[in-house]
């Protein structure tokens, strides 16, 4: 490539859509602005091929000229497609201010350092004790309270807490009795978790002999895919059934019975994302095309809930990020195309 930035991007006055080389699905929005630019927003992407090799893109969003701008020396070769890709939260610009923090997972735990012009991986973390076989990663979450604990969900059924400071793992625990597909802080030392097994588990690390399971898929073994814990009020979390169209929304306070499920898409929803400045709004994603955002109702009416806003995509949308930097922006991702949405 002759040019250090490379623009690859179609615009319009509410969307930005950039086209990447590859099919796309891991995504990750910065939760500050740029390292170098304070009006910039820095997106990793990453590719989806069925093949060892997979790459990590770094864009550079600038949401005052709607411009994108990817440079290929912050990009990377990823081991196998990446399934979460993730900023550390809340960083604090001055702590370190030409750098940002990267978490990725798919065979392991790896971080990354983000800096203006280059990438260095930092390291690679396995609780494997057998060097020749580790358990897929399904998913992980940054604790945004105590930013050195990653929580890490996988398909042996266990979720892995790791200190990435010390790169010690702090505590391992037998979840659920299947695959565990996602999970979720939601305080310092409280953590969510769904799986295969169809139920989603609250885990306390100060008691990490109980869990209590908040919800069980209607079906039984019918698998949860998703979790999403609202960061604005703590008491509701949002999850989704593999090929299902219902987002359903759950009170801790009252397990067992959803308090809304919202069910206006048309095909399995994929992807499900919290406002991160109102305790009332989620977006979902998924098959049919369609990102929906929704206002949940202080009481929902006989006929359900309806979105309060429609997004159409190209094709069927697989990942989905509301910025917590800039939370005029969600972000989803399909085919090979990534696209910003004005809300």
């Amino acid at each position: 490539m002759e040019n250090s930035t490379q623009e690859s991007y179609l615009r319009s006055d509410n969307s930005v859509t950039y086209e990447s080389p590859y099919p796309l699905y891991a995504m990750a929005l910065s939760s500050t602005p740029s390292v170098t630019n304070l009006n910039h927003q820095c997106i990793a992407l990453g590719s989806f091929i069925e093949d060892y090799t997979n790459r990590v893109d770094i864009i550079s969003f600038d949401p005052e000229t709607l411009s994108m701008k990817t440079q290929p020396t912050v990009s990377f070769d990823h081991p196998y497609p990446p399934t979460k890709l993730m900023f550390q939260p809340n960083r604090k610009s001055s702590s370190s201010s030409f750098s940002d923090l990267l978490a990725s997972s798919g065979d392991y735990l790896r971080l990354w350092e983000v800096r203006e012009s280059s990438i260095e991986p930092l390291s690679i973390l396995n609780n494997s004790k057998t060097s020749e076989f580790c358990a897929p990663l399904t998913s992980f979450d940054w604790n945004d309270v105590e930013p050195q604990r990653i929580g890490t969900s996988s398909i042996d059924t266990t979720c892995t807490i790791w200190d990435i400071e010390k790169g010690v793992v702090e505590t391992q625990l037998i979840a659920h009795d299947k695959e565990v597909y996602d999970i979720a802080w939601g305080e310092a030392r409280v953590f969510a978790s769904v799986s295969a097994d169809g139920s989603v588990r609250i885990f306390d690390l100060r008691d990490k002999e109980h869990s209590t399971i908040i919800y069980e898929s209607p079906q039984p073994d019918t698998p949860l895919l998703r979790l999403a814990w609202n960061k604005q009020d703590l008491r509701y979390m949002a999850t989704i059934l593999m090929d299902s169209n219902k987002v359903v929304i759950l009170d801790i306070r009252s397990p067992s019975m959803p308090v809304a499920e919202l069910q206006r898409h048309r095909a399995s929803v994929n992807a499900i994302a919290w406002a991160p400045q109102s305790s009332r709004h989620i977006c979902s994603a998924g098959d049919d095309t369609q990102a929906l955002v929704w206002e949940l109702p202080t009481v929902a009416g006989p006929n359900g809930i309806d979105p309060s806003s429609m997004y159409s995509a190209d094709s069927e949308i697989n990942q989905l990020q509301w910025s917590a930097a800039q939370p005029d922006w969600i972000s989803i991702a399909f085919s090979n195309k990534m696209q910003l949405l004005k809300v």
